[in-house]
Formats: structure tokens, C-alpha cells, sequence
């Protein structure tokens, strides 16, 4: 095995958390930096060259090569898990920007009360009465503290909205359920289109409070803190899965990598897949990787950041043995517990006039919260917390949204009657969708698989999940008020694509926003990190993204990512550099 000169900070991971790190590291300080992406570079030249829907969105250029590696799953502790062959759940980034260049750009901050969400479900229902295997934590943070780096993080990426809750003043337009925001958002949000429109004049008459969905794509020019200066959207419809041709759309390529290359102590290398963290009494040293001629490689370092997706940070934390695997038998451990995902579900529906669906940007839309935390939830349905109500303009691509027909149209799925009735309503139909917490309980959890292995010969990652009947009721829940908005709508409803079945699926993609595993919290006996995202037993190592959240909040998990993120850089260069040790 090769073994580099030293350095002071390497970073497992080039996405938003990597290159953010990274940024605050080379720019606030000396010390070498090295990050190490195990996909390629990606440029804007690329993006503007080849916006093809077939090599992106059906077949994932973005993604991680599930050939190469993927995780596992199974329902609970008695069954054999199997790989993930095919895309369906979740869409795992790799490559410079990781899945900050292919998201969608949905910019939302969590409620206040997630941050504290055990303290506040036991005060509002007694410990009593919660479900006996309910597993949920509180962060160790609170949303005041994080505030100031959910603001920090929107000005750098443009964010556009409407602030609901201007320093505790309530304000028409805007979420009136958010926490308070300490400033307006940088930009304004997009103008909305008839079918946006739409759906806020049928919601503000129902009595609930449509916003603007808070977007990362610009509304208009922008120049952010930091001097880099982007164009406004151009409403190409190429969003979700892509990245952006003119770099409307904040990712980390066009945010913090121009900034970093400028960095003579800031060294970026691609292709180079992580294997292990390196450690010794009680201290990390460095990491393992193989790079892309297949040689292994040793990079030895003061810190080591891991800042991959949630599934690789806690992969690397279990193949490097750093920390006690959870085990749900006993509830002894801490890595790998409350392994969470979302609670989708969606609508179709269908409107006698054309929408110019071909146009749109991946923020461009609006939410209701009212049904969010534990506001207006319907006693009828037995649920403690619920979740954001959507519609979106943010392009439909032709070839994997044609075929969206009323019930009723047709008598089959295929022939020329389909065709024509395809045809038809291809630009006169969407979707009203739902994304709610997911609870952690004690049953969902991730370890390494004992049979399947990576294409280095390495365990993988093997998912637990299943979903309870509270996850279901709040899948009815949404897809109730979202029938009443429809019919609202004086649109024609089509059979609900309920992604809450009888057990969690891997099949139908969900989100990207699989959390937990190596969360954060204010003791070791019952978290992986403090809540400045070190390492509870190694103090040199940081570990931070969603794999650090105790539960899943409804939305794009992206801003407390972020917030969390810079936070960690201000402990690390404010005070664990001056006193190396533990903060908490």
C-alpha cells in the first residue's frame, strides 16, 4: 500500500458537505485539505453539452453504480436481506457535487419543534401513551442555535421565498408555520404558473395557507456573499437528475468548488473510493482508499471528515470498527439505530387546458404546511406528526411522464386507444404530492450484510425498514387533503400512487433523504456524535449529512444539512483547533 505525505484534514465525500467543510477549512485557515471524491469531475460544460433524458433520468448518469455497490434490505430481524439491483427508492449521487448537483433544488428549514421532538411528544402525549418502540431523540441542537447557518447557507446558494415568520412577525404570503426567520430570503420566489396558481387559489379557499415552495434554483441574477455571481433560471424544465446548463440552480460545483480551486492548500481528487477510516488509541490517522488505477492508497491526517450520503457515512464508520453496532434485540449500541426515510405519497390529476408542463424549475411550486408537525392533523387518522402538501412546475420530461391517463380512459395500458388518450393528456396532467416525517422506531436500523459484498470484496450496507401503521395513516391522511384540494382544483382525480403500502418498498422512488445511523445527541449512551458533529470516542473525527439526524422531518433535508454543516466548521476552526479535544 502506498502512503502519502500527511496532511491536516482529509474529507471523505465532494457533495454540498464535503466541499462546504472544505471551503471553511482552506479559506479560514492554513492547514492542508484534501477531499476525495470517488466519482468523476463534473463541469458546466458537460451539463450544457448533453441534457439527455435518457442517459439521465432513466438511466441515472448521476448515480452511484449499483454494479459496484449498493445496500440491502429486508423487512425485519427473521428475513434474508437482498441487494437493490434496479433504481427505485432513493437515488444515491456520486461524482464532484454528489447529489447537490442532481437535486431539485427544494430549499426548506425544519420546525423548531424537531430539534427537541422526543421532549415535545412526551410532554404533549405522556410517555404512556407513545408506541413502546418509538425511538426518536432529541438533536442536542436547537433550531434558535441553527438558525444563523440555515441563513448562512441560503445566502450562499440564492435561496427565493417568502419569509411566514419575520423575527416572530407573522407575514402575509410567506409559511406561518416556520420557526422565525432572522432575515427575508435573498431573493424573491418564482413567479407561478397556472397550474401553480391554481392550486393556491383552491387551497386559500379550503382555508389553508399555500407559500412559495423556498428554492434553490434563482429567480433572478445573484450575486452571493462570497462573490460568486449566478444567472437567473431560464425554465428549461431540466432539473431533478440533471445538472444545471447555465447554473441557475445552487450546487456545489458552482457555489464552493470555484472558490476552493483557488486554494493553494485545498487539493481535490477524484476517483478514489474510501474504504476505511485508519485509527489508533482512541484517535483517527488518516483513511485507505483505492484510487482510479485500483491501487491502494493510505492519506494520513490530523482530522478526518466524513461527509458522503447517509448509507456510506455509516458504512465506513462499521467497516473501520469505529463505535458499537446497534443491536435492536438488546438496544445496546448506538451506530446504525433509527434508520428513517420519508412518507410519500402522491396524486395525479388531470385539467381540461394545456399546462406547458415541458417548462418549469425544480423549486418552482407551493407548499402547505399546514398539516406539518403536529399542526390540523385530523384526529380521525391517530398520527402524531404530518407532513408538507406540494404541487410542483418542474418540467415534465417526455419520455418518463408520458402514459398518465384518468381512470377510466382506457380499458388497458397499451394499444392505439392508450396512445391516443396518452397523447391527449400528457400536457394536462400532474401531480399533488405529500412528503411527512418518519418516525424512528426501535426495528429500523442499518448494520453490514454477513453475504452480500461490494466489488472491493467489503460487506454492504443492509437496511432494516419497514413501515407501521402510523405511516400509513399519515399516507391517508395526506391523500385525503390532497383529493380536497383536486376537487378544488376543478380537476379530475386519478387513483392515489400510494407509496405506503402493507411494507416498505424499494421498488418506487420515494426520496433521496434516507437519514440516521450515526446520529447526533447530547450523550454517548445514546448517540454517535455531539452535537458539533465529533465523534463521541474519537475526537479528530467528524462525521456529518443526514446520517447524524435522530428522526426524518417532512421536506428536502438539504438546509439542515447545511446549517448543521457549517456550524460543525465554526467548532472546528473556533475551538477544536486552538484546544484539540473533545467539545462536548
Amino acid at each position: 500500500m502506498q502512503r502519502l505525505k500527511p496532511v491536516d484534514v482529509v474529507i471523505a465525500g465532494g457533495g454540498w458537505v464535503g466541499l462546504a467543510m472544505a471551503k471553511e477549512l482552506a479559506g479560514r485557515t492554513s492547514l492542508s485539505v484534501v477531499v476525495l471524491e470517488r466519482g468523476p469531475a463534473r463541469r458546466l460544460k458537460d451539463y450544457a453539452a448533453g441534457m439527455d433524458e435518457v442517459d439521465y433520468t432513466l438511466r441515472y448518469r448521476l448515480m452511484q453504480n449499483l454494479a459496484e455497490e449498493t445496500t440491502t434490505h429486508r423487512h425485519s430481524t427473521g428475513q434474508s436481506a437482498m441487494p437493490i439491483r434496479q433504481y427505485g427508492s432513493f437515488n444515491p449521487g456520486t461524482g464532484v457535487g454528489g447529489s447537490g448537483e442532481h437535486w431539485g433544488g427544494l430549499a426548506y428549514r425544519y420546525l423548531p419543534d424537531q430539534f427537541r421532538l422526543a421532549t415535545v411528544l412526551r410532554e404533549k402525549h405522556g410517555r404512556a401513551n407513545l408506541p413502546e418502540n418509538l425511538a426518536v431523540q432529541d438533536w442536542g441542537v436547537t433550531y434558535d442555535e441553527l438558525e444563523p447557518y440555515y441563513w448562512r447557507a441560503e445566502q450562499m446558494m440564492g435561496i427565493g421565498g417568502k419569509a411566514g415568520n419575520l423575527r416572530g412577525q407573522i407575514v402575509e404570503g410567506g409559511n406561518p408555520f416556520e420557526g422565525p426567520r432572522s432575515h427575508e430570503f435573498p431573493n424573491p420566489p418564482h413567479p407561478q404558473t397556472y397550474l401553480v396558481s391554481l392550486f393556491a387559489k383552491a387551497a386559500k379557499e379550503l382555508g389553508y395557507h399555500p407559500f412559495p415552495t423556498p428554492a434553490a434554483t434563482l429567480s433572478q441574477t445573484y450575486t452571493n456573499p462570497d462573490g460568486i455571481t449566478r444567472s437567473g433560471c431560464a425554465y428549461c424544465g431540466y432539473c431533478l437528475r440533471y445538472g444545471c446548463m447555465i447554473g441557475a440552480k445552487a450546487q456545489p460545483t458552482n457555489t464552493l468548488l470555484p472558490l476552493l480551486v483557488k486554494r493553494k492548500n485545498f487539493t481535490l481528487r477524484t476517483g478514489c473510493s474510501v474504504r476505511r477510516v485508519s485509527h489508533r488509541d482512541g484517535k483517527a490517522s488518516g483513511v485507505t482508499y483505492v484510487n482510479e488505477a485500483g491501487a491502494e492508497v493510505e492519506q494520513p491526517a490530523r482530522v478526518v471528515i466524513l461527509a458522503s450520503w447517509t448509507l456510506n457515512n455509516n458504512r465506513l464508520l462499521m467497516l473501520s470498527r469505529i463505535g458499537e453496532p446497534y443491536d435492536p434485540s438488546t438496544g445496546k449500541g448506538t451506530l446504525g439505530c433509527n434508520l428513517t426515510h420519508q412518507v410519500s405519497a402522491a396524486t395525479p390529476i388531470f385539467l381540461d387546458r394545456p399546462l406547458n408542463g415541458f417548462m418549469g424549475a425544480g423549486g418552482l411550486g407551493v407548499t402547505l404546511a399546514d398539516f406539518d408537525g403536529d399542526f390540523g392533523l385530523d384526529p380521525a387518522f391517530g398520527i402524531l406528526r404530518g407532513g408538507h402538501i406540494r404541487i410542483a412546475s418542474g418540467g415534465e420530461a417526455p419520455i418518463a411522464s408520458f402514459g398518465r391517463i384518468p381512470p377510466g380512459e382506457t380499458d388497458g395500458s397499451w394499444g392505439s386507444a392508450w396512445k391516443k388518450a396518452a397523447i391527449k393528456w400528457w400536457d394536462r396532467s400532474a401531480s399533488i404530492t405529500s412528503e411527512a416525517e418518519h418516525l424512528a422506531y426501535r426495528q429500523n436500523y442499518i448494520d453490514l450484510d454477513p453475504t452480500y459484498t461490494d466489488n472491493f470484496g467489503d460487506p454492504l450496507a443492509r437496511l432494516t425498514l419497514d413501515w407501521t401503521d402510523h405511516e400509513r395513516r399519515q399516507a391517508e391522511m395526506t391523500i385525503k387533503v390532497q383529493g380536497m384540494v383536486a376537487k378544488a382544483m376543478g380537476a379530475k382525480a386519478g387513483n392515489p400512487a400510494r407509496r405506503v403500502g402493507a411494507h416498505y418498498s424499494t421498488v418506487e422512488y420515494q426520496s433521496s433523504h434516507v437519514s440516521g445511523g450515526a446520529i447526533a445527541g447530547a450523550s454517548p449512551e445514546t448517540s454517535v456524535l455531539n452535537p458539533w458533529m465529533q465523534h463521541w470516542r474519537m475526537p479528530n473525527l467528524w462525521v456529518i449529512g443526514a446520517s447524524a439526524f435522530p428522526q426524518n422531518s417532512s421536506g428536502n433535508p438539504t438546509m439542515t444539512i447545511m446549517a448543521m454543516a457549517y456550524r460543525a466548521a465554526d467548532a472546528l476552526v473556533d475551538r477544536y483547533l486552538k484546544h484539540p479535544g473533545a467539545l462536548a
